[in-house]
């Protein structure tokens, strides 16, 4: 299928304003990336107690901790999916969609019956929305790193690419927030009853701001250039997997140690700090005051994205990629002992410190997966890598580590940041077989 409103009769190319493409490209991911980490709250906080029978409390923790894993089953079908037609008949349309998919699906599960109203059809219907909102995921992210790159001035790629990557922590924040101001402002009973939903339903709203501000843009030259050329892929995917599958191995092994870092930092260090263990008197931290640590500490992120940004669009993508992982394999050696000290400071300091350094590893990926594929699966190739590394590095991360504190205890967490460094060094190796793209044009 090929795009005919692109064609060499066209006149002059209309190029997309950077403002409007950094809005658009931050938007679109802050509000998809607040439904998917609306999600991981909601599993590290209440999801085990509501959806899944009562007994065994850490059996109900890990389940939901499953459930959260389906999503990125489920991105790298909707990164297929959406990149097929995203290459095919461009980028705006299948960034509608996805963000209509996300935002669907995370206000319908606001709205399920739970375990006790509706017994084991609440969990399949909470794993059939979840597995949705990974298909609208796996379609968001290529799209707006592509909206953000094509579109970038010359040697401002990375800078650019910086906006869609600061769509997380903010949607991270906002998520984080609006459980705070729920906890605070309603009892226990209130907020198990039905505070827990009001995250969710309120996502249709936000998804309306996004969907407002991405009807305004127009393609990329890059993505216009190709169709007056008719150099599309019949079948981006299978081009993808057979011209580039390379590429396509060693950026998903790239990606995978920022979202190792990211969930055990986030997702799986709230339910271990704000959970009474065998071992323990008393929780380390109450919820409210470890989610507030969290949500100040993700400001670090979203600060280490332009010092990330500048200095790969400077020196180049790997090395920036290398120091940021370098750095991760300390965090991983201390890992034990800093996430279980009762202290707030270092707590704070911790989360701050390793949330910063996931700005370093994440902000470049949005530049770098787009630029190692051509224009012609470029939308295919930059959201599966994206997508696979996520499944490699988050989709069980949370559920392994709750495992490995339930099977050692103390120990589990020693052995934790044992895996936080494994995925790292394999990201890195991955990262020195790659070629360094930042100086190469995106028209081909």
């Amino acid at each position: 299928m090929t795009n005919t409103s692109y064609t060499d009769t066209n006149p002059a190319p209309v190029h997309n304003s950077p403002t409007k493409v950094a809005i658009a490209s931050l938007i679109g991911t802050a509000v998809e990336f607040y439904d998917f980490y609306i999600y991981g709250l909601a599993a590290a906080l209440v999801l085990g107690t509501l959806f899944f029978p009562k007994g065994d409390e850490a059996l109900a923790v890990m389940a939901s901790f499953l459930t959260f894993g389906i999503a990125f089953v489920a991105r790298p079908i909707g990164a297929a999916l959406f990149g097929h037609f995203g290459d095919k008949i461009g980028r705006k349309t299948t960034l509608i969609a996805s963000l209509l998919i996300m935002g669907i699906s995370t206000t319908l599960i606001g709205l399920l019956p739970t375990y006790e109203q509706a017994g084991i059809l609440a969990p399949v219907l909470l794993c059939v929305l979840r597995f949705c909102q990974g298909l609208g995921l796996g379609g968001e992210w290529g799209g707006a790193a592509l909206l953000a790159t094509e579109n970038a001035p010359k040697g401002k790629r990375a800078f650019f690419a910086m906006f869609p990557q600061i769509g997380p922590p903010i949607g991270f924040i906002a998520a984080s927030l609006i459980f705070i101001i729920l906890s605070k402002a309603l009892t226990t009973e209130q907020m198990m009853a039905w505070g827990w939903r009001l995250p969710f339903i309120l996502s249709i709203v936000l998804v309306g701001v996004g969907m407002y501000v991405r009807m305004s843009i127009i393609e990329s030259h890059a993505f216009r250039n190709m169709v007056a050329k008719k150099t599309q892929a019949n079948l981006p995917l299978a081009s993808t997997v057979r011209k580039h599958y390379k590429q396509l191995i060693l950026g998903s092994l790239a990606a995978m140690s920022c979202f190792t870092l990211f969930f055990l930092t986030t997702v799986f260090s709230l339910q271990y700090a704000t959970t009474q263990h065998p071992w323990q008197s008393a929780p380390l931290f109450h919820k409210i005051d470890y989610l507030t640590m969290l949500m100040g500490a993700i400001v670090f992120m979203a600060v280490a994205s332009p010092i990330s940004a500048r200095l790969s669009d400077l020196i180049g993508r790997k090395p920036i990629f290398l120091i940021g992982g370098a750095i991760t394999i300390v965090i991983g050696y201390f890992f034990g002992e800093l996430i279980n000290s009762t202290s707030m400071t270092i707590a704070a300091v911790f989360l701050s410190f390793s949330l910063f350094i996931m700005g370093i590893l994440w902000t470049p990926l949005a530049a770098f997966l787009p630029e190692i594929f051509p224009t012609n699966v470029r939308y295919t190739g930059a959201a599966i890598s994206f997508s696979f590394g996520g499944i490699l590095g988050g989709s069980l991360t949370p559920y392994a580590a709750a495992s490995m504190v339930r099977d050692y205890a103390t120990m589990g967490t020693t052995y934790i940041g044992w895996f936080l460094m494994t995925s790292c060094a394999i990201s890195m190796l991955a990262v020195l077989l790659l070629p360094e793209t930042h100086k190469q044009e995106l028209d081909n």
